[in-house]
């Protein structure tokens, strides 16, 4: 199978955090992952400004279709041994309507901002300050 391209932001301290607990996982069960930092990527082959890239988690899925939000979030749970559930429960009608408002008005933008404020202030990408 082929990877599931995960772009994400690693200067966000969040993002970088959970992004590493994926990887982990991923790496230890052989998971048809990758992961690509959004500042070092080319975002020509995403498609996507910088700006957009910062906006949200972002998959390219094996068969060229990129996705974002929850349904980048399902993509790795559905590779990841074990968390396929997950992904079914937060795909399922209703429940999706609710994690795509839960990601898209509150959490995407809020991540958003946080990352803006720490970039206008100057704080370095690992400097343990959030």
């Amino acid at each position: 199978m082929t990877d599931i391209r995960i772009l994400y932001n690693a200067r966000c301290p969040i993002c970088r955090a959970e992004i590493a607990h994926y990887q982990k996982r991923a790496e230890a069960t052989h998971a048809p992952l990758s992961f690509e930092d959004l500042n070092e990527a080319d975002l020509g082959d995403w498609a996507l400004t910088a700006d957009q890239a910062k906006r949200r988690l972002h998959a390219a899925l094996p068969d060229g279709r990129i996705v974002s939000g929850i349904p980048a979030f399902a993509a790795i749970w559905s590779a990841l041994p074990g968390m396929g559930w997950l992904a079914r429960l937060v795909m399922a009608p209703g429940v999706r309507t609710v994690a795509d408002i839960a990601y898209n008005r509150f959490a995407a933008p809020w991540l958003y901002r946080r990352q803006i404020r720490r970039e206008r202030q100057g704080l370095a990408a690992g400097d343990g300050r959030a």
